[in-house]
C-alpha cells in the first residue's frame, strides 16, 4: 500500500539564477530608455523638438557650464540676430532686449524653454504684423528651427606703416641692431652681453687664425 502512493513532489524552479547586475549597464539602459521615449515624444510634435535643439545649441554656445536648460540674455540676442528673428525695421536689438527683461524672473538672469517661448510669442506680434497670432508664432519658430550658433571666423591681422617700421630689424640702430644678423635673426645672448674672447688675440685683429697658412706657404 506504501508504493502504490503516490509522493507529492514540488515541481522543479527552471527559472536560471539572476547574475549580479552592473550598475553601468543599468544606468546605460535607463538613459537609453529616456532617449528613446524623448525622441518618440520629438517624432509626434516635430516642430517643437527642433526648436527646443535650436534653443538648446544657443543656450550651451560660448559657456562649457549651461546644461543647455537655461539661456543667458546674451545668447538669447544672438539667436535672434543669426536666425533673422531682428529684421532692423519691425524688431531691432532693443526691442529683444526689453522683450527678455519682461520675461524672465526679476532675480532671474535667464529664461527657461517655455519662457523663451513666450518671448518669441511676443516677438513674432511685431515680426509678423500682417499674420495672425498663430500663423505669426509659427513663422518665428520657422526662423529658428534647425539652426545653430553663427561663429564667426578668426580676424586678419591688418598690417601698418606703423608696425612694419617697428618689426624692420634693418632700420635698427644702437645696440638694437648688434641684437640681429643681417637677415633678421636675432643672436641671441651674443646679442645682449658682451662675450669676451679668449682666443688669445688682440680685439679687433682681423688676420686672427691666418699664421699656419703664412708659415706653410713660405716653406
Amino acid at each position: 500500500m506504501a508504493d502504490n502512493k503516490v509522493k507529492s513532489t514540488k515541481p522543479a524552479n527552471k527559472t536560471p539564477p539572476k547574475s549580479p547586475s552592473d550598475p553601468a549597464k543599468d544606468r546605460a539602459a535607463k538613459r537609453l530608455s529616456c532617449d528613446s521615449n524623448s525622441s518618440h515624444e520629438g517624432a509626434v510634435a516635430g516642430e517643437v523638438s527642433a526648436l527646443e535643439e535650436a534653443f538648446r545649441k544657443f543656450a550651451i554656445h560660448g559657456d562649457t557650464r549651461a546644461t543647455g536648460k537655461e539661456m543667458h540674455g546674451k545668447n538669447w540676442s544672438k539667436l535672434c540676430k543669426d536666425c533673422h528673428v531682428i529684421d532692423g525695421k519691425n524688431v531691432t536689438i532693443t526691442e529683444v532686449d526689453i522683450v527678455f527683461s519682461k520675461i524672465k524672473g526679476k532675480s532671474s538672469r535667464t529664461i527657461t524653454f517655455e519662457q523663451f517661448k513666450e518671448a518669441l510669442h511676443e516677438l513674432s506680434k511685431k515680426r509678423f504684423k500682417d499674420k495672425n497670432d498663430e500663423e505669426a508664432v509659427q513663422e518665428i519658430y520657422k526662423l529658428i528651427e534647425g539652426k545653430a550658433p553663427i561663429i564667426s571666423g578668426v580676424t586678419k591681422a591688418i598690417s601698418s606703416p606703423t608696425v612694419s617700421r617697428l618689426t624692420d630689424t634693418t632700420k635698427f640702430t644702437g645696440s638694437h641692431k648688434e641684437r640681429f644678423d643681417p637677415s633678421g635673426k636675432g643672436k641671441g645672448k651674443a646679442g645682449r652681453e658682451d662675450l669676451v674672447d679668449a682666443s688669445g688675440y688682440v680685439s679687433g685683429y682681423k688676420h686672427a687664425g691666418t699664421y699656419d697658412h703664412k708659415v706653410q706657404g713660405s716653406k
